[in-house]
């Protein structure tokens, strides 16, 4: 069974991309199965979430010699023009709440109808000994900001996106949930397809 490198440290994405990719024929290795430094960071410098699943899959491939599936999302907030974006992690110092707490404050007073919001996640798949080849795909969750944090479940900005379709936050849904309907979900269901047609 070919070995797959999901090349993420991230405690929150890990279970959800492993269980995205339940029943494909690879062998699902981590960053510290194949050698990489775990005080190893790629510089994310692209201006869109494809072009640093890109830096980070060319990279992570490069380093390893594997067939390499990278990620990268955040939210886009509609009245800030697509704020936090590529800077969803880093958009404010310290913790996810903090984070949180800064767009729930950015938000105050702005009625629902102004409220809309996406979280976008994009794939890149690399494999370094097939002629390099690569392939991209996208998934967006469209809904809004809440008014408050709401749930303990996920993590990163969950607790403050309100799903239109299931009527319940990131934070109140349960794993299987938020694979039906997430961004990560959508965009990991297009990356079975294209693992299965070209990389298998």
């Amino acid at each position: 069974m070919r070995e797959l490198l999901i090349a993420t440290r991230n405690k929150g994405k890990w279970p959800e991309i492993v269980a995205g990719l339940t029943g494909m024929p690879f062998q699902l290795v981590n960053l510290d199965e194949v050698g990489i430094p775990a005080d190893f960071e790629p510089t994310e410098t692209a201006t869109t979430f494809e072009g640093n699943a890109l830096i980070k899959a060319f990279l992570y491939g490069k380093m390893s010699g594997k067939l390499t599936l990278a990620e990268d999302a955040g939210l886009e907030v509609d009245t800030l023009g697509g704020r936090p974006g590529v800077l969803s992690a880093r958009y404010a110092p310290g913790s996810d709440e903090d984070r949180c707490r800064k767009i729930l404050t950015e938000l105050s007073g702005i009625n629902q109808s102004q409220r809309g919001a996406q979280f976008r996640a994009a794939i890149a798949i690399y494999d370094p000994e097939h002629d390099d080849k690569i392939r991209t795909c996208e998934g967006v969750c469209k809904g809004h900001i809440a008014t408050e944090a709401r749930g303990s479940n996920g993590f990163g900005y969950d607790p403050i996106f309100y799903s239109d379709e299931l009527g319940k936050t990131g934070g109140e849904m349960t794993l299987q949930e938020k694979d039906r309907v997430s961004h990560r979900g959508r965009a990991l269901r297009k990356a079975r397809e294209i693992l299965l047609a070209e990389f298998a």
